[in-house]
Parts: structure tokens; C-alpha cells; sequence
């Protein structure tokens, strides 16, 4: 089913590795014309037929430049976010605004300044838009040991995911959110060295992560990445509003 997202414009952000990455290229396989961005322009090496671009998205002035220069879109994949690690008790005021800006309000700031041009194409292509949100299994649908402030904005992307959806299912726009299990990418990897340090080497750390996923296994980026394409597709048109969990059965 290849050109699944022909003549359709996205923006995605964090997209120099992982599962970011992996959705650029997979809407590109499927014919869109991509804007893929990162805080290091440099992670963005290698991406093919991708129009890139560094962007802060905790930036407000930054954001608003990139999307003047963007232009009008049909998908918005928020992307960008950090999984701080402890109780409430590790948890500074710092870490829990810095987690909640670049998690929950960088998503606020993207969508508030790339929901007016989805709007007009919608109009004018008479086909939805699709802003896609990642959130978490650790958010609202499952609580996960020493996750409380990245739990805690990944429920809140949740919360935001349905209010867009609401707010504008009659004017053409779908919001919905993807959670996640554990997925192999390289912030994964630097994870399960730091947790290797405490607990006796890194095989000892990955089998500790793969011992509390039902299938067995950690989930790869490109399985994210299909889910983002249907989402983003007219395939999706009846689907708004929903979080959906892609996590080998971690949050039954």
C-alpha cells in the first residue's frame, strides 16, 4: 500500500533518532514531503529527501519562525520529550518544569502554531489533518516505578490529545496520541547503561527491561513508526481523540 500519505505535508519533530526517525522515513516511503527537525541538526545526517532544520521546541519565537517558514501542513508528529527517572522525591522543581516544558507545553506550542494552516488545508483538500502526540503506557494508563513527572506529562499529553480532538472534530483536524511501551532507541540504550552500573553490567540491566515485557522483547522504532503512518493516512479519517497503546501488552 505504498503512497499512503502521497501529496501530504508533515512536520516532525525529534527526529534525528529513534522512534522520530523512524517515522520521517516511513512518511517519506509513504510519499509525503517531510519537514524533519531536531534540537542537534546534526542527529538529522543521513535522513533522505527530508527538508531539516534544527528547532528548540521549549523555544516560543523558535517555533513560530519554523512554522512561518513551514508554511500550511497536513500532519504534526510531536515527538520531543525526555523520561526523567525517579519518585516524587528525586523530583526538583527544576526537573518537573523542565519535563513538563519540553513533554507537554513544547506539544502546546507546535500545535498552536501549525493548527491554523491545518485548518485551511483540510478546507481546502477536504481531507482531515493529523496531529500525532506521543504520550506514554506510562501515563494515565499504567503507573510505572520511578517515572512520576514523566508519568505525570505523558497522562497530561493525554489530556491535551483529547481536548484538541474535541475541539476541532467538525473542522477537519484529528488529534491522537501514541503510548508506547519500552522501544529500542539510543536513549533507551543509555538507560539500560546507566542502570548496568548499579546492577552488575548491561546484559543484567536488558534483562531486567525485558523481563517486565509480556511478549518478551523491547519494541523496535519502525513498529511505532507504522502506527504513525496509519494515523497520519486518510485510512484513519474515522479515528480521533484516542491514545493508543503499542506496548507488547505491558499495560494489560
Amino acid at each position: 500500500m505504498a503512497g499512503r500519505l502521497k501529496g501530504k505535508i508533515a512536520v516532525v519533530t525529534a527526529a534525528g533518532q529513534g522512534i522520530g526517525r523512524a517515522i520521517a522515513e516511513a512518511f517519506v516511503a509513504e510519499g509525503a514531503t517531510v519537514h524533519a527537525s531536531d534540537i542537534a541538526r546534526d542527529k538529522l545526517d543521513g535522513l533522505r529527501r527530508v527538508k531539516k532544520a534544527k528547532l528548540d521546541v521549549r523555544s516560543n519565537k523558535a517555533v513560530s519562525r519554523y512554522a512561518e517558514k513551514v508554511g500550511d501542513i497536513d500532519i504534526l508528529v510531536n515527538v520531543a520529550g525526555f523520561v526523567h527517572h525517579g519518585t516524587v522525591l528525586d523530583c526538583s522543581e527544576e526537573d518537573w518544569a523542565f519535563s513538563f516544558d519540553l513533554n507537554v507545553t513544547s506539544m502546546h506550542r507546535l500545535i498552536s502554531a501549525f493548527l491554523p494552516g491545518m485548518l485551511r488545508r483540510a478546507e481546502m483538500t477536504g481531507q482531515s489533518s493529523s496531529i500525532i502526540n506521543m504520550s506514554s503506557g506510562a501515563s494515565s494508563l499504567k503507573g510505572a516505578p520511578n517515572r512520576y513527572v514523566y508519568g505525570t506529562t505523558k497522562a497530561a499529553v493525554i489530556g491535551l490529545t483529547k481536548s484538541v480532538a474535541v475541539d476541532f472534530i467538525r473542522q477537519g483536524v484529528r488529534c491522537n496520541a501514541i503510548c508506547p511501551g519500552t522501544v529500542r532507541s539510543p536513549s533507551w540504550e543509555a538507560r539500560v547503561d546507566e542502570l548496568g552500573r548499579s546492577v552488575g553490567g548491561k546484559d543484567k540491566a536488558m534483562e531486567m527491561f525485558v523481563s517486565r515485557q509480556p511478549m518478551g522483547r523491547v519494541g523496535e522504532p519502525d513498529e511505532i513508526a507504522a502506527l504513525a503512518v496509519y494515523l497520519a493516512s486518510d485510512e484513519a479519517a474515522f479515528t480521533t481523540g484516542t491514545a493508543i497503546p503499542i506496548d507488547g501488552g505491558w499495560t494489560l
